[in-house]
């Protein structure tokens, strides 16, 4: 038995790396999503996926702490992240790398002041190390020599990989992703999905991206949940080719096979 392992518990392996329990999503006294139960292996990619307005990034919201839920709770390997306290959730968080659809870089900063944010406010690195770091995670998401330029100087796949990078920063544990092929061309998808790829292999990451764009979902999930905007809730759960394939739910079925005959949708491997 491992220090501070409780006598018949699971095994660390057996726990969920992330668990959602029975968890509602509200704004006052609107209800975007109820019923929501999952799991995320540790090493997993799972994608959250459903129509526009189907609440899909509101439950990212409430998975990293910028929403509480209504009702139902979020655990991370056991420990209940919605019930801890703001010092404990601090701690949580910087296991966390997140991000935002719009990417949510500084416009005035470098990118090399961008990715060493969250590296001056969580170490104690002095601004040489903290800059070294930088150039290291800018290179791993295939952006070297781009220290010193401005968000505003690339291109739209650049910028979401410069967020990727600053998202990399601390080398969390669980990274999440709120559509990261939005408004992206089919080849930098792509490349795109590539790259989450390689980090949650080259990291040892569990991954969690929101979309809602097939080609994506198919290339790198491994798990998935459906949220359904008309009932406000998941209406299946799974691997997204499996569910596509033998699903017995004709939303779920419809939702998987858009744009199959345009040939849209590529798997991995």
């Amino acid at each position: 038995m491992t220090p501070g392992q409780i006598a018949n518990s699971p095994p660390a392996d057996r726990i969920p790396h992330i668990e959602v329990r029975n968890v509602t999503l509200a704004y006052g006294s609107f209800v975007v999503m109820k019923e929501i139960n999952f799991a995320v292996r540790r090493g997993e990619i799972f994608i959250v996926m459903g129509g526009s307005g189907s609440g899909k990034s509101t439950l990212l919201r409430a998975l990293i702490g910028l929403l509480e839920p209504a009702a139902g709770e979020v655990l991370y390997s056991g420990f209940n992240f919605t019930r801890a306290d703001p010092d404990q959730r601090r701690q949580m968080l910087r296991r966390f790398g997140v991000t935002y659809q719009s990417g949510a870089l500084w416009t005035s900063m470098t990118l090399a002041e961008n990715v060493g944010l969250p590296l001056a406010e969580f170490t104690g690195l002095s601004a040489q190390e903290i800059r070294e770091v930088a150039a290291l995670k800018l290179a791993m998401v295939g952006l070297k020599g781009f220290e010193d330029f401005y968000p505003a100087q690339l291109s739209g796949g650049m910028h979401k990989r410069a967020a990727i990078a600053r998202a990399i920063a601390l080398d969390p544990e669980i990274l999440f992703f709120d559509e990261p092929s939005a408004g992206l061309d089919p080849i930098t998808s792509r490349l795109l999905d590539d790259l989450i790829l390689e980090l949650r292999d080259s990291l040892g990451a569990t991954v969690v991206v929101v979309s809602h764009e097939l080609a994506s979902i198919f290339a790198i999930g491994d798990n998935s949940v459906l949220l359904d905007g008309e009932t406000h809730t998941p209406i299946a759960s799974g691997n997204p080719a499996q569910l596509r394939d033998h699903s017995d739910n004709p939303k779920v079925r419809r939702f998987l096979t858009r744009g199959a005959s345009a040939g849209l949708v590529r798997e991995h491997g």
